[in-house]
């Protein structure tokens, strides 16, 4: 029996529409990051500044969605993007850290989610502290369990419910960009065209709000890790440009129309989540208000778009053999239970990890960024390949010059983005992965394969070095988390 945006397929299998599959894209990406802009941006540039950041992060990105759009088309028989396409293009092991990178990044980045909740409520109860106190612990876990069982309950009811609270987040978003045009005042607005006192010359401006876009666009790739559940696999790219679409006016909006509130000084010392500072000073203490519990909402929406699309990651590559055979694990609803339980206690352990940090949610937020940008290389890289070296015998040249254009552009993007961050991230990143290989060999062996090919010898010895490189400048000093 059709439902709007899912069918019930046969044995439990869930089969979603656009609608739904575009609400998992807006439900990722709309997260926390939107409240902070106004300030984030304040603090590095002006108006001027702002527009183009948003330009170059908005073809950089849509380019990235064309990618994800074109491989769904293409390789419509490859489930759970980030994962897949990086083993087809590029073999077995570099797919395992892909999706396992990408798995440890959506576990990690949860966590910010709590510890911000808890922030936020903080400032009403001070015993929840920063995020790090003892009673926001205990709460932040018992809402990792509480989703743990929602999600458990079925796929197409979480998915439902991610629906709901993609519509709920988006309303105060809305309202407060409506709320800020209403008051905007053109004086100030062009007093802010090249920033506050403090920020420098027009590129350095550029440069300094490239990252901030990027990891508020994580999430543009939300439809296609859970193509194994389209209705249609061209579904999958429709949804991921919709998605992209929708939350790129949202968010340039939110930081541009800020600008004509308040002076970009004030704007910049303004304390997070700054959205709601704007609103104060356009219509009083309601619109403060309505920010900081649409904030709540959202996070919580966000949180359970990335719980969904972690496990999934892992299940699909389990499924393949590229992951141990208990991560692969799925109960009469289609919920993969191996893969969600070991998602939760994964974010179980970095919410001990981060109550010992010295800031928790810049330790997570820090963990989750040096994560989540490779497997976006991968994927990007594998659009580029095909582009110069076509393996269907369907692919015509106009197709295969499409193909090559937007894989180049994307991968170039992705490269300027990891250079932009700087090695640590990188390195960072491979301190956590290169001891899950043993999951990997784990999977190998269970299946009675060699465990490594000589090629992945190779891979493996150079992210190891480069691990213990990471290490080293931890323990230096010259990598700070």
């Amino acid at each position: 029996m059709s439902r709007p945006g899912g069918v019930q397929g046969a044995r439990g299998a869930v089969k979603l529409g656009v609608p739904t599959l575009t609400a998992m894209v807006v439900g990722s990406m709309v997260g926390a990051g939107v409240f902070s802009l106004p300030a984030t941006f304040a603090q590095e540039t002006g108006v001027l500044g702002a527009l183009i950041a948003w330009v170059i992060a908005g073809l950089g990105m849509l380019m990235l969605a064309l990618a994800f759009q074109a491989l769904a088309v293409r390789r419509p028989q490859l489930d759970a993007g980030v994962y897949a396409y990086a083993k087809a293009g590029f073999g077995e092991l570099i797919g395992f850290f892909s999706a396992f990178g990408y798995w440890a990044s959506a576990c990690v980045g949860n966590v910010t989610y709590w510890v911000l909740i808890m922030s936020t409520l903080g400032a009403v109860i001070p015993a929840l502290g920063a995020g790090d106190t003892l009673l926001s612990f205990a709460l932040s876990s018992v809402g990792l369990w509480v989703f743990f069982l929602l999600v458990r309950r079925g796929v197409r009811e979480a998915a439902a419910v991610n629906r709901i609270v993609t519509v709920a987040k988006l309303v105060p978003i809305l309202v407060a960009i409506v709320l800020a045009l209403s008051v905007l005042d053109p004086a100030v607005f062009a007093a802010n065209l090249l920033g506050g006192t403090d920020t420098g010359g027009l590129f350095e401006q550029v440069q300094g709000t490239m990252l901030i876009t990027v990891f508020v666009f994580l999430g543009v790739e939300g439809a296609s890790v859970y193509s194994r559940h389209a209705r249609r696999r061209a579904d999958v790219g429709r949804a991921t440009v919709l998605g992209f679409l929708a939350v790129f006016s949202v968010f340039a909006s939110v930081t541009i129309v800020s600008f004509g509130v308040m002076p970009a000084d004030d704007l910049a010392a303004l304390r997070q989540p700054s959205l709601a500072g704007v609103l104060e000073a356009a219509v009083g203490p309601w619109g403060a208000v309505l920010v900081s519990a649409g904030l709540i909402v959202s996070v919580l929406g966000a949180y359970l778009a990335w719980t969904l699309m972690a496990a999934e990651v892992v299940f699909v590559a389990a499924k393949d053999g590229d992951m141990p055979r208990f991560l692969a694990r799925a109960n009469d609803r289609d919920v993969p239970v191996g893969a969600l339980l070991s998602s939760t206690v994964l974010a179980q352990a970095v919410l001990v990890v981060a109550m010992f940090a010295v800031d928790a949610f810049d330790f997570a937020l820090n963990l989750t960024s040096a994560l989540a940008l490779v497997p976006f290389l991968f994927a990007a890289g594998y659009l580029l390949r095909i582009g110069i070296s076509p393996d269907a015998a369907s692919d015509d040249r106009r197709t295969r010059r499409r193909d090559l254009v937007i894989g180049a552009l994307a991968t170039v993007y992705v490269l300027f983005l990891l250079v932009g961050a700087g090695w640590s991230y990188l390195l960072v990143s491979l301190i956590v992965q290169v001891p899950a290989v043993a999951l990997f060999l784990v999977a190998r062996h269970q299946r009675g394969r060699r465990l490594l090919t000589p090629a992945e010898w190779v891979i493996l010895g150079m992210a190891a070095a480069g691990a213990v490189v990471g290490v080293v400048g931890i323990a230096a000093g010259w990598i700070v988390l």
